[in-house]
């Protein structure tokens, strides 16, 4: 039978699910709160040749950056056979940080690895100088345990020792072994639904449909950078530190579109950084597969209808980064988070340029960060460790105000429960709403931020790394810019403003408050 629009619709569904139903197995299975309610983790399907088929609707920041993960897998290891796991985490061999760890297993059909099956998952601790592992650091070694590429699991033969040595670097070890068997359990799943589809429609006709959706997802993305007019627009934004001091950093994006128009040529986009940062000392370099998912991205944003995500929607666009630099480091660069504010940036500078190319269509910059908040110590001598980022304002658009208290762009997770939360850690949230006229004024009012208040029960280290606490997110069309957010810590002696970056202590009874930018505002106020 032939491929037509019925089938094609059909089979876009059918990989879809198998990464849909690996990701209810990993957040059912799995042990921290931030998989298991805040959902940061992802699940994708690949063919033999490491292009993506499906992924589910899990985090932005993983599109791009699990292919190269795949890649890596082949390119490690000349041979697979049925029953075997990959397992990685090294930002330079297709990780994006430490904490997600990438399992990559093949998946045989008529004896032959005809597809593969992924999972990433953000783990609460690996290790590194501080609780949560996202310190501020200066090198990757001070940022956790690095895994390259390795089978934890070889034939269907478990690899103990290696799984003992992840765990046994990690500051809660049996939360990283459910974690990771979870993944592993995800893994089976994705296997098993894909061989019950080769069995049901055949290997050939699972093949033949996979190499039909990697054409119509480049046709669909082709036909949505033929829409814009060809050009050359530029913008430029920063980050507003690395951790390690306070200064501009700047991030400088040239796209370039070309149509197709009379020739044979298909319509291209060119996203250049050229004219961004050298790589600084601190933790905000971004590896080159973040970049890239940052980038596509956009471009799939301007969709009308729903572009699959797969390996065709990548191929018309090109990410150029320069070596050496802030969007291409050098290991062992610090890249902690590279991933959660770099890559919130490099969004809100594509979209700042796509502003020019289409104008009345873009929306004003979001919060432009993830405030990411990670803490850890002991409580009656059980140690305890967590991560979670905290929403903030959307920028509004043309078509109405920004959402408040939202997740944004690059992050795609849920808010961790305040239930949840206080049932696992010595932590309790004595606040948590949204601040109130933070979002932009404008034709259209940017989101509000919020405000999140945290009062410690035990002595704990605290690391938080945010963005937009100096440079508003900034607004359109006319529109104002968002609030800029604000970190600080209460103690019995008198309250502390800190910066975008802090890593100290805190005793029982501190509180810890931030607050997250809003979005910009988009149109001249009336």
């Amino acid at each position: 039978m032939a491929v037509d629009a019925i089938s094609l619709e059909v089979f876009k569904n059918l990989f879809a699910s198998v990464a849909e139903e690996m990701g209810v197995t990993l957040q059912r299975a799995s042990f921290s709160p931030n998989i298991r309610e805040r959902l940061d983790f992802s699940c994708a399907v690949f063919d033999g040749q490491a292009r993506m088929i499906a992924q589910a609707a899990h985090i932005p920041v993983h599109l791009g950056s699990m292919p190269a993960s795949v890649e890596y897998a082949l390119r490690e290891f000349d041979a697979f056979q049925p029953g075997d796991v990959v397992i990685l985490n090294d930002p330079y061999h297709g990780g994006t940080h430490l904490p997600d760890i990438t399992m990559v297993s093949p998946v045989f059909v008529g004896g032959m690895a005809a597809f593969f099956v992924a999972s990433r998952a953000h783990h609460a601790d690996v290790g590194g100088m501080s609780p949560g592992s996202l310190p501020l650091s200066t090198e990757l070694y001070q940022e956790g345990f690095i895994i390259p590429p390795i089978k934890l699991v070889e034939g269907g033969r478990r690899n103990g020792a290696a799984l003992a040595l992840i765990t046994a670097n990690s500051r809660a070890p049996q939360e990283r072994l459910g974690d990771l068997e979870a993944q592993l359990a995800a893994q089976r799943v994705g296997e098993k639904r894909l061989l019950a589809l080769a069995e049901t429609h055949g290997a050939a006709r699972l093949a033949e449909h996979a190499g039909a959706l990697l054409d119509y997802a480049r046709r669909m993305t082709e036909a949505v950078i033929a829409a814009m007019p060809p050009g050359v627009y530029t913008f430029e934004d920063a980050l507003e530190g690395d951790g390690q001091a306070e200064f501009r950093i700047p991030i400088r994006v040239t796209i370039t579109i070309t149509s197709a128009g009379d020739s044979t040529e298909r319509p291209r986009m060119i996203v250049d950084f050229g004219g961004s940062a050298p790589q600084v000392a601190g933790n905000v370099n971004a590896v080159e597969a973040v970049v890239r998912s940052a980038a596509w991205y956009c471009v799939r944003l301007l969709a009308d209808e729903d572009v699959p995500v797969n390996d065709g929607c990548f191929q018309p666009v090109t990410v150029v980064t320069p070596p050496h630099s802030l969007l291409n480091p050098d290991f062992p660069a610090a890249v902690a988070v590279g991933n959660t504010e770099t890559g919130q940036r490099i969004v809100d500078a594509v979209l700042g340029a796509l502003s020019s190319a289409l104008p009345g269509k873009i929306p004003a910059a979001s919060q432009g960060t993830m405030n990411n908040f990670t803490c850890g110590g002991l409580n009656g001598g059980a140690a305890f460790v967590y991560y979670e980022t905290i929403g903030g304002g959307h920028g509004a658009g043309p078509l109405g105000d920004g959402l408040s208290g939202r997740h944004s762009h690059m992050t795609n997770t849920r808010n961790t429960p305040v239930e949840a939360l206080e049932y696992a850690l010595p932590v309790r949230v004595v606040e948590y709403a949204l601040r109130d006229g933070s979002g932009g004024a404008g034709r259209f009012r940017g989101g509000d931020g919020i405000r999140r208040v945290y009062e410690f029960l035990a002595p704990a280290q605290v690391t938080i790394n945010s963005e937009r606490r100096l440079y508003a997110p900034y607004g359109l069309a006319g529109g104002a810019p968002g609030a800029t957010g604000l970190n600080r810590i209460i103690r019995p002696d008198g309250e502390q403003s800190v910066g975008g970056k802090y890593a100290g202590t805190v005793q029982a009874g501190d509180r810890v408050v931030i607050e997250t930018p809003g979005g910009g505002g988009w149109g001249q106020p009336g």
